[in-house]
């Protein structure tokens, strides 16, 4: 189970630590080796960072990888040409759902809650409330993800198990996370000092406690926007306290001005873009462009019309579309999938670069939340929703680094959901995850009718949330039961989360 397991990779981080510290120095022998120095918050810190994005974006490893083999290829970025089993059909594999949440809790969060209680001690020799700050932004910001893909999580005692031996925990209901995660992270942007300490070893933000306060606030504002529809008051409370008051709680001013991770030169298989590692150092070719992307980008005739499409895919090496932009159809059978393998484009190298940046939250994003916001009525003293609607989408393109088309916005008149969550899909390329969130939240954009040869399971929806581990069923039953019923139906793909619209 998760919290068993917790301990154990704990216990193992630890030793490798204590390994990687030993030194023939005669100064070790007045050591006491029954305790062991803490291992410092700059190592731990990073680590978790790293796990996390790498997770959220890609990850190295087969089986892992909830972005790219259940966000982009659910929401139809991408169609698999082999191995369609794995998230193509709507069934993710077993192992998909249980390393997901090890890996959230095990390598990120609990290094997260370590760095914590290094720093937020006062007598920690590591005692440093701007890292403390940090590490609980980061937390929230993970737990936000794991809510959005299971519902009811271990939120409140989840962390608990290595320090106060709770390796059991409760689970805490999808509306309670996010009154938490909407708390906590007010409570930590405005911790943030940026006369105090500084945040050594950041590989997220380098230290810029500015930029950690924009993250915190533009997260509040997605989270407050996914919970409109079932707590109206509450959001548009916390749009009015942060559109409000940009001295107190500052957000994005520009596309560059926004929250991405920085991958560096591949290191002992780390540090590198997952998209880099997966796609090109292992030459991974098993992902195509999806048709329903391509239609939505071209003229019909492999002709991109949205500029945007030629940084997402390649052109086509063969077939009766050789050289123009072509797709393959979600969900079909391994024999007929495979066809597609070189007449299909391929993911575009903008995205594959070893040192690609990956987005968190953009300006783009930002501004698709402020117009369908404003749309609603949750925010109501800033611009017109269409003026928030048309500077998301000129923020897309200069994110992409192409031109947007004069007449791109030609023939709108009226900003509506559905104008909104189809605009937000297309610039949430590359972020499977969210787009998915947000089309269980809204039913945006309107999938097409699949293929004729299509096998897709799960009564061919598309998974409304992951089902729990089998881990939590065989050490963790009493509690795993009421996180199934906090959900309000069966523990399947079908079940619909508390935001839903």
């Amino acid at each position: 189970m998760t919290f068993s397991s917790l301990f154990r990779h704990t216990l193992l981080f630890c030793l490798a630590i204590g390994l990687l510290a030993c030194d023939a120095g005669f100064e070790d022998l007045n050591a006491n080796p029954n305790e062991p120095e803490a291992v410092p918050p700059s190592t731990v810190f990073p680590l978790a960072v790293r796990e996390a994005v790498d997770r959220i974006h890609g990850h190295r490893t087969r089986l892992q990888r909830l972005n790219l083999d259940g966000g982009m290829l659910w929401m139809q970025y991408f169609a698999r040409n082999q191995y369609v089993n794995e998230g193509d059909t709507y069934n993710p594999d077993a192992s998909l759902r249980g390393n997901t949440w090890d890996g959230f809790y095990t390598e990120s969060l609990i290094n997260l809650n370590t760095t914590i209680s290094l720093t937020s001690n006062p007598e920690s020799p590591f005692f440093n409330e701007n890292y403390t700050a940090v590490a609980t932004i980061m937390r929230e910001y993970i737990f936000s993800v794991l809510t959005d893909t299971y519902g009811a999580i271990p939120y409140t005692s989840a962390l608990t198990g290595s320090t106060e031996g709770n390796l059991a925990p409760a689970y805490t209901s999808q509306e309670d996370v996010y009154a938490g995660i909407l708390t906590t992270l007010k409570e930590a942007s405005l911790a943030l000092d940026p006369s105090g300490d500084p945040i050594l070893k950041d590989i997220l933000f380098d230290g810029d406690v500015i930029k950690w306060k924009k993250f915190a606030n533009v997260l509040r504002l997605r989270l407050a926007n996914r919970q409109a529809a079932v707590k109206p008051a509450e959001s548009r409370a916390i749009f009015a306290e942060i559109m409000g008051d940009p001295a107190t709680y500052p957000i994005f001013t520009g596309t560059a001005d926004a929250s991405f991770f920085n991958p560096t030169t591949r290191q002992n298989d780390e540090n590198n873009n997952t998209w880099h590692e997966v796609m090109v150092f292992d030459s991974r070719e098993d992902w195509s462009i999806s048709t329903t992307l391509v239609a939505a980008m071209t003229d019909g005739e492999g002709n991109a019309t949205d500029p945007r499409l030629t940084r997402f895919a390649t052109p086509a090496q063969a077939g009766d579309f050789a050289g123009k932009y072509a797709g393959a159809p979600n969900g079909l059978p391994e024999g007929d999938a495979v066809a597609y393998f070189t007449t299909a484009s391929r993911p575009g190298s903008f995205f594959t670069g070893e040192t690609t940046p990956v987005p968190l939250i953009t300006f783009a994003e930002m501004n698709f939340i402020l117009a369908e916001a404003t749309m609603d009525g949750d925010y109501t003293a800033g611009e017109d929703a269409m003026t928030y609607l048309e500077r998301a989408i000129a923020s897309s393109f200069e994110q992409f680094e192409v031109d947007m088309p004069e007449d791109y916005m030609l023939g709108r008149s009226a900003v509506d959901m559905e104008m909104i969550i189809e605009e937000k899909w297309k610039a949430l390329f590359s972020q499977g995850i969210e787009a998915w969130t947000e089309y269980r939240r809204t039913g945006f954009p309107v999938l097409p009718a699949p293929d004729p040869r299509a096998v897709f399971e799960n009564e061919g929806q598309v998974p409304t949330r992951l089902q729990y581990p089998e881990s939590e069923y065989s050490l963790n039953l009493a509690n795993v039961k009421e996180g199934v019923g906090m959900n309000g139906g069966p523990d399947n793909k079908l079940t619909t989360l508390w935001w839903v619209e």
